[in-house]
């Protein structure tokens, strides 16, 4: 571990780690789980017929999750380089402000309600891009 970890990449790794146990969580949960954190009924529903695809999706995500904390830890020195590490942080950067500032404005436009979901998700998801973004920008010159 280097001396001078950066702390908003840290942070980062931290809260793309919650956010992946908490997906793991929502798979043991069940349909409840689904409904309560937003999946949508299709897949609360297919959850409770005990169809696959449930699973499968929220495991993927948990994986990227898990991966994203891996890269951010590493950009903040904490553990050993990975491959494409500046482009991968910058992509993971880019995703979490996407999607937090374009998600309810998109929902919008296909006609779909704005639910509390959308905005807390939404909002969630920009502060993890700007915890991510903070650190990006400290270490651009190391990475």
């Amino acid at each position: 571990m280097q001396a001078d970890v950066n702390i908003p990449l840290a942070v980062g790794a931290l809260l793309s780690f919650v956010a992946a146990l908490l997906h793991l969580g929502i798979i043991v949960g069940g349909p409840a789980w689904y409904r309560f954190f937003g999946a949508g009924e299709r897949f609360a529903r297919a959850a409770d017929e005990g169809r696959w695809y449930p699973t499968v999706v929220t495991l993927v995500i948990a994986a990227v999750l898990f991966t994203w904390s891996a890269y951010a830890l590493a950009g903040a020195g904490v553990i050993a380089g990975l491959p494409f590490l500046k482009a991968a942080l910058v992509a993971i950067t880019a995703v979490y402000l996407v999607r937090g500032m374009a998600f309810a404005p998109l929902v919008r436009a296909r006609g779909g309600r704005i639910t509390p979901f959308v905005v807390w998700s939404s909002a969630i998801c920009f502060g993890y891009g700007v915890v991510h973004l903070l650190g990006l920008v400290q270490r651009w010159a190391v990475l």
